[in-house]
Parts: C-alpha cells; sequence; structure tokens
C-alpha cells in the first residue's frame, strides 16, 4: 500500500515541462493526490506504441490498482490507459520511503499547459502529449533477449512461477512454429489439439481467412455499457479477418485470442483516442467496444513478454455477440466461461 503525494509535493518533483526522467504527470492524476492505493505491478518495462512495438525499459515506476486515465485533460480521449506512476510521486504508509526529489519550478498551469505542444498541420486540432505519446523519452530500449527483465519479472511478484513456465514455454514453442523449416505444419495443428483436451487456449497466432483484396465483412449491435457479450471463436473470428489480421483497419492481435469464448460485460464505446505516434485526436469510423477486464496480458508477444502496461484491447461488434448477464455467480468484473 503507498499513498499518492500531495499535489504541492509532486509539483516540486517536476520540470517546469511538468516531467520527471522525461515522464510527464498528467492533469488527470492529481484526482488521486493524497490516497491511498495498492501497488499492482512494479512498470520496470513496458512497450513502445508510439515506434516498433518492442520492449523499452522504465527506471523507478509502478501501476497502481487498475488506476487509468481519464482523458479529461486530453480532448475526451477514451483509450483508458493504465497511469504510470514514479516512485518519487507516492510513499509507502510505513514511512520507509526516501524523501521525494525536489526540483521546484512547476506549476499546476504548466502541467495543464504540457497536454498540448502544437496544432495539426491541417487545422484539424491541437497535438496532445501524454504519457502514451512520450512514452519513448521516459524509457531506453529493451532487448528481448535481455535476462534482467525476466529476473524482475519473478523477483518483483508481477508475474508468478507457472504463469512464468508457461511464457517461456510458448516462446520456444512459437520459435520452432515460425522458424520456417516446416515444422509449423506439425507443431501448430498439435499446439491445438492438446490445447482443446486441457481446455486451454488455441494457437494464438493464425492468419485471417478472409483473401487479399477483398473487402471484410462488418456487423453492428449496437452495444451500450453495461451490456453483455460472448466474445465468439477463435475461427469464428478469423472467418471476418484478413490475411494481415484485421477487420476494416482494426487489427486482432494473438494477445485477444483467449478472451474467445468468455463473456464480458462493455465497458463503452470508443470513439477517439489520442493517436500515439502524432498526438493528434483519431476518431473512429466504426466505433469499438471495450470490454471489462479485456486488457493485454503480454503472454504471446515475443519482444514484450510479460509487459505490466495492460493496455485495452478493442473489439469490432461483429466479433461479439449480447448475451444475457451471467448467471453462475461470478462477479460483474470478471470473465465467465460459458
Amino acid at each position: 500500500m503507498v499513498e499518492v503525494r500531495s499535489k504541492e509535493e509532486i509539483l516540486k518533483t517536476l520540470g517546469k515541462d511538468g516531467k520527471l526522467d522525461g515522464l510527464p504527470f498528467m492533469p488527470e492524476m492529481f484526482a488521486f493526490c493524497g490516497k491511498r492505493f495498492r501497488v499492482s505491478k512494479r512498470a520496470h518495462k513496458t512497450c513502445d506504441t508510439v515506434n516498433d512495438y518492442k520492449g523499452r525499459k522504465m527506471k523507478d515506476c509502478v501501476h497502481l490498482e487498475d488506476l487509468r486515465c481519464d482523458g479529461g485533460g486530453h480532448g475526451g480521449c477514451q483509450a483508458g490507459c493504465l497511469l504510470f506512476w514514479k516512485l518519487s510521486w507516492v510513499k509507502p504508509l510505513d514511512g520507509s520511503g526516501a524523501s521525494a526529489l525536489t526540483t521546484g519550478g512547476c506549476t499546476e498551469a504548466d502541467v495543464v499547459a504540457a497536454t498540448q505542444t502544437g496544432t495539426a498541420p491541417d487545422g484539424g486540432g491541437p497535438i496532445y502529449a501524454c504519457q502514451a505519446t512520450l512514452l519513448p523519452a521516459a524509457t531506453v530500449a529493451l532487448p528481448w533477449w535481455s535476462p534482467g527483465q525476466y529476473v524482475e519479472d519473478l523477483t518483483s511478484g508481477n508475474v508468478g512461477p507457472w504463469r512464468f513456465a508457461k511464457g517461456m514455454f510458448y516462446m520456444g514453442y512459437n520459435g520452432l512454429a515460425t522458424a520456417g523449416i516446416g515444422l509449423g505444419r506439425v507443431l501448430k495443428p498439435l499446439y491445438d489439439k492438446t490445447a482443446k483436451m486441457r481446455g486451454g487456449i488455441p494457437y494464438p497466432r493464425r492468419k485471417g481467412l478472409v483473401p487479399y483484396g477483398e473487402k471484410t465483412p462488418t456487423g453492428e449491435l449496437g452495444l451500450q455499457p453495461g451490456e453483455w457479450v460472448r466474445v465468439k471463436s477463435y475461427q469464428e473470428i478469423l472467418k471476418t479477418l484478413d490475411v494481415s489480421n484485421k477487420n476494416r483497419g482494426l487489427y486482432f492481435d494473438a494477445e485477444m485470442v483467449p478472451f474467445c469464448g468468455r463473456t464480458y460485460r462493455v465497458l463503452r464505446r470508443v470513439n477517439k483516442i489520442v493517436h500515439e505516434k502524432n498526438g493528434t485526436m483519431s476518431e473512429f469510423k466504426n466505433p469499438c467496444i471495450i470490454l471489462e477486464g479485456g486488457v493485454c496480458g503480454g503472454n504471446y508477444s515475443e519482444c514484450r513478454l510479460f509487459c505490466p502496461r495492460a493496455i485495452y484491447a478493442y473489439w469490432r461488434e461483429i466479433w461479439l455477440e449480447r448475451v444475457s448477464g451471467p448467471t453462475n455467480g461470478c462477479s460483474t468484473e470478471s470473465s465467465c466461461k460459458n
């Protein structure tokens, strides 16, 4: 358990640009000042969604429970990103933490002003800056083969021994299946067969079935927050994806496969998010759906294995089907297997 420092204390840790070690403290985070939360993960590493989707090393940072950005200071962005907290912004309840580093010179107005860095060239709106868009500047490259990250995954408690073993097994198996020596024709079906026998997840990296050049199908359910849906089976979803695993431009990632066949509650419809690569506000032609608990687990991504960032997955409505709420006693914020 930690307590988020007061607004005044945190402002003293920031430069005039509202950053500490390149990471901005955002206006949306002021609401948590003075409150107590449990550390959920040590954010010693994360993924680069700005450049190449590879791993990045973060210094002196944690995630607190499921504290997410509400977009209030960034044009109403609906991405709901998990917030990063520098250790200087929190203090342990037992008083064992060091005093916050003081740099001085920052005001709340400076923090607010730092959320925008200019105007889009076409005059379409402001260019936003946030923890997501500036993440490369607050981190350094982390090669996937660097062993220290996996040691810290285990010793920090981010990853338990069983999950660690499964993740390493999958990476080795996937490496053989995609080595280009013909083993994939045997190993992928074998993976599916054994997964079915033990009620596990099928091999999560298959290509969509819509031929190149053909339009992918679409569907509308008009889903609203609070409604319940079942994610369709992986095979059903593959029929809606082109060979690049996209449906109308939206990518279906391997990290989404574990949700197939399960029931979730709709958290919200997403119409606009800050584009992490250029800071402009992107509006979706076809709204996407975010599901409660439907976040990336970092289990099947070669260059960012065990990433704790827990980014929400975006779902097309054609990948979902409306169902009645669960009756088997599971909570409204957890997945329930049909």
